[in-house]
């Protein structure tokens, strides 16, 4: 499979941020979006939100650290984290000295069985449903907080208002702030490509990013969570650079993102843009090291 990347050079690797528009998935070669992976994860289920259907995989332990809250890119299901939920059961690993933590994911309206939904599809709205569903399973903070892509921002958004929930922060080949420009700015031919490959839900979301990385920036980072970015750096000869006229890479957002999160932890791999099904032991080492407490 080709991977795709974005060149643009930060402090010592590339941020891959940019993958996540999915125009990049679609319109190209769909990177493996939707694909399922067996494992001995539990089935979903379904619970209501307002009235609509939510798909939802719920591990619940007893007498639990906290909760692994997990939230997709755009487009992606939590099929694609089966592996990595697998691999955070206590009972999958036995010689873990870690006491055992409750996993949430699902899907946001409109992907799998979840139900389309005509509220705002912001990061606010993510986030308050986010938090709505996981008081509704009796699932209490502390939260490890994990996101791909998209899903990163999203889960950026949640730290920062509800820092004080938040035990630290897993961002998987994540999208930031200010990275996409405004809606009204995209290219005709991204227009185009947004309007024949998405559904009005994961287009909703597209044209929210830019407002809800400026909801991310106007609440102050709390230090005392860590940082966990794993950054996909493919090194094969066939990597394709992308841009499709959406990004913004001028020196004063390049700036910003490098000083974002002061102190976090960096993983660099040559893997493909869905970290979670290429390379889920990535994944599940970053989310054990933050169940400690530091």
């Amino acid at each position: 499979m080709n991977h795709l990347t974005l060149s643009w050079p930060t402090a010592g690797y590339k941020l891959q941020a940019l993958r996540v528009f999915a125009i990049v998935h679609s319109a190209l070669i769909l990177n493996g979006t939707g694909l399922a992976y067996a494992s001995d994860a539990p089935p979903t289920t379904l619970t209501r939100l307002h009235g609509e259907a939510i798909e939802q995989r719920v591990i619940s332990q007893d007498n639990s650290a906290g909760t692994v809250v997990i939230e997709n890119g755009s487009r992606a299901n939590l099929e694609g984290w089966s592996r990595v939920i697998s691999g955070l059961d206590a009972k999958s690993d036995k010689s873990r000295p870690t006491k055992a933590w409750s996993v949430f994911a699902y899907n946001r309206p409109g992907i799998g069985r979840s139900e389309a939904t005509d509220r705002p599809r912001d990061g606010r709205q993510i986030v308050a449903d986010l938090r709505e569903l996981l008081q509704q399973q009796g699932l209490k903070p502390p939260y490890l907080l994990v996101g791909h892509s998209l899903g990163g921002l999203y889960m950026q958004l949640y730290a920062r208002m509800y820092p004080v929930e938040v035990q630290g922060l897993v961002l998987v080949d994540s999208l930031y702030p200010g990275i996409i420009k405004k809606p009204e700015d995209f290219p005709i031919y991204a227009r185009w490509g947004k309007a024949l490959f998405f559904s009005s839900m994961a287009s909703r979301e597209i044209d929210a990013i830019f407002s809800t990385g400026e909801d991310v920036m106007a609440y102050p980072w709390a230090s005392q969570i860590p940082v966990t970015r794993l950054v996909n750096a493919p090194k094969s000869a066939g990597a394709i650079a992308v841009d499709f006229g959406v990004i913004n890479a001028d020196t004063a957002t390049i700036s910003r993102v490098r000083a974002m999160y002061p102190g976090a932890k960096t993983v660099v791999m040559d893997s493909d843009h869905q970290v979670q099904k290429e390379s889920p032991e990535v994944v599940v080492q970053a989310i054990q090291e933050l169940m400690i407490p530091k």
